[in-house]
């Protein structure tokens, strides 16, 4: 079989454009793209803290793929998903162990009793409502999360929007976050921050994390931005890879005891 970028624009935008990008899962991309992981590995670190809490909440959890790398979860666990899809998969993955998964949009309030919960986690969440956060959390609980931070994958954005003003840019920024935690009455305990390289080998790879990732460049499709995907493609084909990076960021924050 010929390598992706062998391969002709047509026939890498019709493959791309077709797969199913439900759940959380971006193992389409292998052999198409690569991304550096942040040195906090905070899939592992979740599970650890997991198997030591008795009540966990994870917030928008997607197909639950993260989460349910835990080997091992609290006696009560539940999470939270918008996305319908997103949510069937994470009841099939997720129910046989336990999970309570709630159909939960984005916005407040969290369906949850005030201090359920020992241990909040989020991988990526699209905006931490920390009034909420706090509230659900017990008195010495732990927020738990890795956040996307300011201008993560900007260098592609930009190719497809252009140059975008700086307001935009700082979005997601850790400080603000933190900032945001305290005044719920949060004690952030750790902040870190990482920025990590992307090679994109294909465009169909590029147009395969724009269709799963819809707010990078909103209101994608392929025939909106064709022209600009064909120069893509001949771009990589002439250069090699299109790099980009994204920011993240490692939240630790406990509500203090009263």
């Amino acid at each position: 079989m010929s390598t992706p970028r062998a391969r002709g624009f047509a026939e890498l935008i019709e493959e791309a454009s077709s797969v199913s990008v439900d759940g959380w899962d971006f193992s389409w991309l292998d052999g198409r793209a690569t991304e550096e992981r942040p040195p906090w590995g905070y899939a592992r670190a979740m599970g650890r803290r997991l198997a030591r809490a008795t009540g966990g909440l994870d917030l928008q959890t997607g197909g639950g793929e993260v989460l349910d790398r835990a080997p091992v979860l609290p006696p009560l666990m539940a999470a939270t998903e918008g996305w319908p899809p997103n949510v069937a998969r994470a009841q099939r993955r997720l129910g046989p162990r336990g999970v309570v998964v709630v159909a939960h949009g984005d916005e407040p309030p969290l369906p949850f009793a005030d201090g359920t919960f020992d241990l909040v986690t989020s991988r990526h969440p699209v905006r931490p409502w920390w009034e909420e956060i706090t509230r659900v959390l017990r008195p010495g609980g732990t927020y738990f999360a890795q956040h996307v931070g300011p201008s993560s994958v900007f260098e592609l954005v930009e190719y497809f929007l252009g140059p975008l003003d700086e307001e935009v840019r700082r979005a997601r920024d850790p400080e603000r976050e933190a900032a945001g935690a305290r005044e719920a009455g949060l004690v952030v305990d750790e902040l870190r921050t990482a920025r990590t390289r992307i090679e994109f080998l294909d465009v169909g790879a590029v147009v395969y994390f724009l269709r799963k990732v819809i707010w990078m460049v909103p209101g994608f499709t392929v025939e909106k931005y064709r022209e600009r995907l064909r120069e893509l493609h001949e771009l990589i084909a002439a250069e090699g890879p299109f790099v980009a990076h994204s920011t993240r960021h490692l939240v630790v924050a406990h509500r203090p005891n009263a």
